[in-house]
């Protein structure tokens, strides 16, 4: 038996239920993983309103490390005994010990400990797939992120400067655009107080720039449309102020033949080569501190229902983990 979350309907964070559940044995291509730390994600938000469909009864969490404990039938490239951490689904992450797909594991190097694992497996590979293969940087570009100063936003900025990429950051306070500036975000704007579209012409002079990495969603989405350059990219990634609503393919057409992409991490990693591809290359940036995992808030996994508040509520800066 194991202490994990459960919800049995949908709604805001008092759906979630501390409880008691069988664990069992992993079946074919299953492992077994006993659970130090499990990160905290706005897609969990998502999963635990309804926004992300999902069958009922179910877990929450998408993101963890922890010890392998047993393997089921063909699992071959994880152990009994290796530390491990993933991100992916099916969620769950939210618990003490799981069963779960071994397909999403991978081992971590000694250098990197279960906490910093836990916080950084999801926002790390979803910077990776960002930067990497969505809109591949090369350096010398200059770029706009919203939310700098979440987790994805802090490694973001990090990372943007490891590439010798400009990152403009939108932020929602003053403290929050310190806190960016200190992670090597080049120009932040808070977004209560200016116009971000006006400030990311400003700062280019007036040529915009060639891709968005937006999360927000509904309330920076025409927006963000208008920072871009002709031909440049919006790449929407997520929706915290709600999805996007319906527009016309025009849309792009005026401001300039405008792409635009909604990835998922989970496309990104379907397949096994690339997932070991995406976890080396974040394994590396953390190992070689050019980027630094800022665990900010630590909740006892019983408190997950006051994580959730304080996501939503945007008090949190850095990355959110919950310790069993």
């Amino acid at each position: 038996m194991a202490k994990a979350i459960r919800i049995n309907t949908v709604g805001g964070p008092e759906v979630m239920e501390y409880v008691e559940v069988e664990v069992g044995e992993p079946g074919p291509g299953e492992a077994r993983v006993r659970q130090a730390a499990c990160g905290l994600n706005y897609i969990d938000v998502y999963f635990r309103t309804g926004a992300y469909p999902q069958p009922l009864p179910a877990g929450l969490g998408m993101e963890g490390a922890g010890t392998v404990e047993a393997v089921g039938e063909g699992v071959t490239h994880v152990k009994p005994g290796d530390r491990v951490a993933y991100a992916g689904r099916p969620t769950g992450a939210y618990a003490e010990a799981r069963v779960m797909p071994a397909s999403i594991l991978v081992k971590l190097p000694d250098a990197i400990d279960f906490e910093t694992a836990a916080a950084m497996m999801l926002q790390g590979l979803t910077v990776q797939y960002l930067f990497h293969r969505t809109f591949p940087l090369h350096g010398g570009e200059t770029i706009l992120f919203h939310a700098a100063a979440g987790g994805v936003g802090l490694i973001a900025c990090q990372w943007a400067r490891a590439l010798g990429v400009t990152m403009i950051g939108t932020v929602g306070s003053d403290e929050k655009a310190a806190l960016a500036k200190a992670h090597g975000c080049t120009h932040t704007i808070n977004y209560n107080k200016e116009n971000f579209v006006e400030r990311v012409k400003e700062i280019t002079g007036g040529k915009g720039v060639p891709v968005v990495y937006d999360s927000i969603g509904k309330d920076t989405f025409t927006g963000s449309l208008d920072c871009l350059s002709p031909l440049g990219m919006m790449v929407s990634f997520g929706s915290a102020s709600g999805p996007v609503p319906p527009f016309s393919l025009n849309e792009l057409a005026s401001r300039g033949s405008l792409f635009i992409t909604r990835p998922t991490l989970f496309s990104y990693a379907a397949k096994r080569e690339d997932l070991d591809k995406m976890a080396a290359q974040l394994f590396d940036m953390v190992s070689s501190g050019k980027v630094k995992i800022d665990i900010n808030q630590r909740y006892a996994l019983k408190d997950v229902a006051q994580a959730h508040r304080d996501l939503e509520a945007r008090k949190t800066t850095g990355s959110t983990i919950l310790l069993p």
